[in-house]
């Protein structure tokens, strides 16, 4: 038997999660000589994604928001892992194969037939890093390239502005702005001074494109420095997260939508017309980029399952550059 070391949902945090209390490491065992579940397969887990959706479901169940279902205490959190398949009785998973797809954060899985429907081979051609596809070729750089070009609607010569631009989602929308001839040449930490003074200060012009990760004053920021016929792609509220709903911060120039004829849209990767639309497009030319060196994928790694609670609340502390994923 060998050792599973899991990353596991312990206790419901009233605000940001704590490594070790709200977030922990628990060791099972592992049998590698079984048989795999019929239809299923067993495997080694070699990378696993940490993303801010997480906090949503570390909620007490009557508190579900936003349409993620509740942990339950006590479970292994689920994300995006990079398997290499041990043992399988599934002709379409053969044993050696690297996989992709949601599963549980620990060292070896066991999935049966339904869990190993949610994997993918995983297609490598410029025989790039692995874990590149958990980051700027996977879920993240997806979110990315599809609500740029189906809401965002970029234009050469237009002024876009991205919150969180250091993250996992914002650091690709800004290298693709970059590459369709948008201005995206400065940058403010929010920590520092009035970030309506920074931003009208960046561009005096006003913008066309706001990428919202983060919410609260940024939003209400943006909303006022967008011009006419300005569009919001609404990707995330990350400055609320780990707020209670009655301390969020309330927007309070929504009416200037109106008069300036905003776009204001919320996405999925998972709905059809955004992620299944654009998944070709984006693999073909992100990973050609990558595999030339012109685009710079950009993470922010925790080593060993061991440091996972701590990986994972550095994230929700907004501490991370790049994308934040653990290396197993």
């Amino acid at each position: 038997m060998t050792p599973n070391k899991a990353l596991v949902f312990a206790k419901v945090p009233t605000g940001l999660p704590v490594a070790g209390e709200h977030v922990v490491i628990k060791t099972n065992e592992f049998d590698q000589n079984s048989a795999p579940p019929s239809k299923g397969f067993t495997g080694k887990v070699l990378h696993a994604s940490f993303d801010p959706y997480l906090r949503h479901r570390m909620v007490d169940p009557q508190n579900a928001r936003d349409g993620f279902e509740p942990l339950p205490v006590g479970s292994v959190f689920p994300n995006g892992i990079i398997v290499q398949v041990l043992r399988s009785d599934n002709d379409r998973f053969t044993p050696g194969a690297i996989v992709v797809g949601m599963g549980p954060i620990q060292e070896y899985v066991s999935l049966s037939e339904k869990e190993a429907s949610q994997f993918l081979p995983l297609l490598n051609p410029q025989n790039l890093e692995l874990k590149y596809f958990l980051g700027p070729l996977g879920m993240p750089g997806l979110t990315a390239f599809s609500a740029l070009y189906e809401i965002g609607k970029p234009k050469k010569g237009e002024t876009i502005f991205i919150s969180a631009a250091t993250g996992a989602v914002g650091q690709i929308v800004g290298q693709l702005a970059l590459r369709e001839g948008l201005t995206f040449h400065g940058g403010f930490n929010y920590r520092d001074g009035d970030i309506l003074a920074n931003l009208k200060q960046l561009a005096p012009k006003g913008i066309d494109i706001y990428y919202d990760n983060v919410g609260g004053k940024q939003l209400e920021a943006a909303i006022t420095c967008l011009k006419d016929w300005g569009r919001i792609v609404a990707c995330g509220y990350a400055s609320q997260y780990s707020i209670p709903p009655e301390k969020q911060y309330g927007i309070r120039n929504t009416s200037m939508i109106i008069g300036k004829r905003l776009t204001w849209r919320g996405l999925s990767v998972f709905d059809d017309h955004m992620g299944n639309a654009y998944r070709s497009r984006h693999q073909e030319a992100v990973g050609q980029w990558i595999a030339e060196g012109s685009f710079t994928p950009v993470l922010s790694e925790t080593n060993g399952i061991e440091n996972a609670p701590q990986g994972l609340v550095q994230l929700l502390e907004g501490k991370n550059v790049g994308k934040a994923l653990l290396n197993l």
